[in-house]
């Protein structure tokens, strides 16, 4: 997470937030002297900071803002990807830590000892991305496959996501962030061009897959855009004069403003740019690839991990698996190879969806039986909805078999399970359950929703969080399948193994291409030997490890220790262990880093073990 520049002195939010308003005396009383301001606590120096930090960061980041259901400044995108942007994020998270430090955590309530730590460590993680020579690396890299506005923005702004459509204003500011949204598309091409001259360019492969992706919006009609969705459904209120001004106004910068825009990008990419892309895919064929791998690996495990620690790692879970694996084939009664039990769930097609809609059917499913026996590990279930849906067709190809959009506080917009329909032989029956526990509940819905929900956290820990935490847990909420019985059916449990596989590959892949020289081919090859997925999931992984380097690595790392201090509490509380009271420990702080969280369990279970 980003932190942004402040627009307002954090001098003059604390004198604000520790004054006291005085009423007027009659006219004719002598004036009394001026009533000295309360001392702040550390405790309040603390949330003025947190509050000062986070209002100036929505002001500059309306789009975290419009996640929260926060519209004060949605008529725009953000600055984004400007040089003003990156020394105003600068500047404010050095303001930020100067501000953090004149305060005394020693004299910190508990709970605010621990976001004192979290907000520490973002901002530190946010200055070391922003150092000149790692922008240097990531500035003229703007969009690829798996990142970038080119495939958020349609579905953002299409009124099936997290933009708002209740009113007229929020038609007007839709408009305007399309203006915004055209002026990013053209930055981009700039960025990319100092690439270019820099010699820091992406991969042959990922701006061929931006390009398809590219052709597949522009080949929609008016109509069928995304862009357009939200004049097709008004919601009342709205005249019939604003009505017909809108859709107008709408279909016009369609076609005059965002297809033109899009279309020099796609133009920009397969004439000039794609001719100088790397054929390598991984970061250690990149000018300064292997400083930028060391980098993010640290950032996205929370961690202080080696490319090759990761790797060996890797291969030890990966062998952990097979062995479970071998007992779920002989479970069932196969009695070839494990590579032929692997061939034979991707072949038969007993064990691949019929339909989306089938699919959405069986999610809906697998989510009541999961109501249904959720009281048993968790004592705060979150407020907010789950809604289940299949990915757009226009971005499905590239996707990952399941994704979470988290919803608002208040609960006015649910949280949304994406799913993956494309290519349905390809999907995997067995790998339902595990894959809802992950995305939906209690995986990432339980994660965000409670979090957010939690109005006694600072905005940074309801709102924020990092990669190793939010992906962590997920993976850790896949193994809760035994508690609830899941996995007594053998094909469920090697749908859960087989996912669990996936993230012991990806830290063998992942390092594998990123610092080894791992070839595409060879990675989607290495997969296909170690789990039961079929080639299109394969590639489609592959080549998101390769759009997004060190991303997948923070599943295992974070699932490993939230493991790893279960078992520690349970061993040093015996009896005295709560699993609902360990799961509240881990979650109701939002995302921590794990060192923090660590922390934080360790004293949780001295003072049990004191009490």
């Amino acid at each position: 997470m980003i932190r942004a520049q402040r627009t307002i002195s954090l001098a003059a939010a604390l004198l604000l937030a520790g004054a006291a308003a005085t009423p007027l005396l009659a006219r004719t009383a002598a004036p009394a002297p001026a009533a000295a301001p309360a001392a702040q606590t550390e405790d309040e120096k603390l949330f003025a900071l947190f509050a000062a930090s986070d209002e100036a960061n929505l002001r500059r980041n309306p789009l975290y803002g419009l996640f929260r259901g926060d519209t004060r400044y949605a008529d725009h995108l953000g600055d984004y990807i400007t040089d003003a942007y990156y020394d105003g994020e600068r500047a404010a998270a050095q303001s930020d830590l100067t501000a953090l430090h004149a305060i005394d955590r020693d004299k910190l309530t508990a709970q605010n000892k621990i976001a004192y730590d979290v907000f520490e460590w973002q901002t530190e993680q946010s200055l070391d991305s922003l150092r000149p020579e790692i922008l240097a690396l990531t500035v003229v890299r703007p969009i690829n496959h798996f990142s970038g506005f080119h495939t958020f923005y349609p579905t953002f702004s299409s009124g099936k996501g997290a933009a708002p459509f209740n009113n007229l204003q929020d038609y007007e500011n839709n408009l305007q962030r399309h203006k915004d949204y055209i002026l990013l598309t053209d930055r981009a091409i700039g960025r990319f061009r100092q690439g270019m001259a820099s010699g820091v360019v992406e991969t042959r492969l990922t701006i061929n897959n931006v390009i398809q992706q590219l052709d597949a919006l522009l080949a929609q009609s008016v109509e069928d855009s995304p862009f357009y969705q939200p004049v097709l459904h008004f919601p009342d209120g709205i005249s019939e004069a604003d009505k017909a001004r809108l859709t107008a106004a709408y279909r016009d910068i369609i076609v005059n403003g965002i297809n033109p825009a899009e279309q020099r990008l796609r133009d920009f990419l397969k004439n000039e740019y794609l001719p100088v892309a790397r054929e390598q895919v991984g970061l250690s064929s990149m000018k300064g690839g292997d400083i930028l791998y060391a980098d993010l690996i640290r950032q996205t495990t929370t961690l202080p991990l080696t490319a090759q620690y990761v790797h060996d790692l890797g291969l030890s879970e990966v062998a952990r698996i097979r062995g479970e694996m071998e007992k779920v084939k002989q479970d069932v009664g196969f009695t070839g190879t494990l590579q032929e039990f692997f061939a034979h769930l991707r072949a038969d097609p007993q064990f691949h969806p019929k339909s989306r809609e089938w699919m959405t059917e069986q999610f809906y499913r697998i989510g009541r039986e999961v109501d249904a026996k959720v009281g048993s590990q968790f004592s705060t279930l979150p407020k907010a909805r789950l809604e289940i849906r299949p990915y757009p067709e226009f971005r499905e190809k590239f996707e990952a078999g399941g994704s979470y959009e988290q919803g608002t506080p208040d609960g006015s917009r649910p949280g949304v399970f994406y799913f993956n329909a494309y290519d349905l032989p390809s999907r995997s029956i067995p790998g339902m359950t595990t894959l809802f526990l992950h995305e939906g509940a209690p995986g990432h819905h339980f994660q965000i929703s409670l979090a957010q929900e939690n109005e006694s956290l600072p905005a940074f820990m309801r709102f924020g969080g990092n990669t190793a935490y939010v992906e962590g847990w997920a993976l850790y909420a896949e193994t809760l399948g035994y508690d609830f019985g899941f996995y007594n059916d053998p094909y469920q449990r090697m749908g859960h193994l087989d996912d669990e596989m996936l993230r012991a590959m990806r830290l063998v892949v992942d390092t594998g291409i990123h610092a080894m020289g791992w070839t595409r081919d060879q990675s989607i090859q290495y997969m296909l030997d170690n789990s039961s997925m079929g080639r299109t999931d394969a590639t489609a992984e592959v080549e998101r490890y390769i759009a997004i380097p060190s991303q997948a690595l923070a599943y295992k790392i974070g699932a490993l220790t939230i493991q790893r201090l279960k078992a520690k509490a349970q061993a040093a509380l015996g009896d005295r262990f709560d699993v609902r009271e360990f799961h509240a420990q881990v979650l109701m702080t939002g995302a921590l880093p794990m060192t923090v969280l660590e922390k934080k369990i360790d004293d949780w279970i001295a003072a049990k073990q004191a009490s």
